[in-house]
């Protein structure tokens, strides 16, 4: 999706990115050194960070993305209308991260509270970003609509 088609201005967008940014340095990745970060901004204007957590263990592990959703969340929120991420190795910073894409748990997470349609996800930098919705990312989601009865 090119900028100019975002529901965000570009320096909302760069904001966002920028926010994810600032999360990624809290990143806890003993193991990986992948870090990443993440900024949810709510329909109403609030953001939320979020960083990647590992675990000896890895599947206790959870995502940035995850974070800052289950943080909004926990705070009342049930809105979103975009996520920024940026990730790559603990030693690349700024503006040389590469396009980091949510894994397919935090794509279906975002199913669970978003409009597929509308949510914007922006990958990479305040510099060089890329905008997707979440149906690009994940075409055939499943949602709570899945669950219903279908009528004859």
């Amino acid at each position: 999706m090119e900028r100019e088609k975002s529901k965000l201005r570009s320096e909302e967008a760069v904001e966002l990115l920028k926010g994810a940014m600032e999360a990624r340095e809290h990143a806890y990745t003993p193991y990986s050194h992948f870090h990443v970060g993440a900024a949810l901004l709510t329909k109403a204007g609030k953001v939320y960070q979020g960083c990647n957590i590992e675990n000896a263990a890895y599947s206790p592990s959870v995502c940035a993305e995850r974070t800052a959703f289950f943080k909004a969340v926990y705070e009342g929120e049930r809105e979103f209308q975009a996520i920024a991420i940026m990730g790559g190795p603990e030693a690349i910073k700024g503006p040389d991260c590469a396009v980091c894409a949510p894994c397919g748990i935090c794509r279906q997470v975002m199913m669970e509270f978003c409009d597929p349609e509308t949510f914007e996800i922006f990958l990479g930098t305040p510099e060089k970003y890329e905008i997707y919705t979440l149906k690009e990312l994940l075409p055939l989601g499943f949602g709570s609509a899945d669950l219903q009865p279908k009528k004859a």
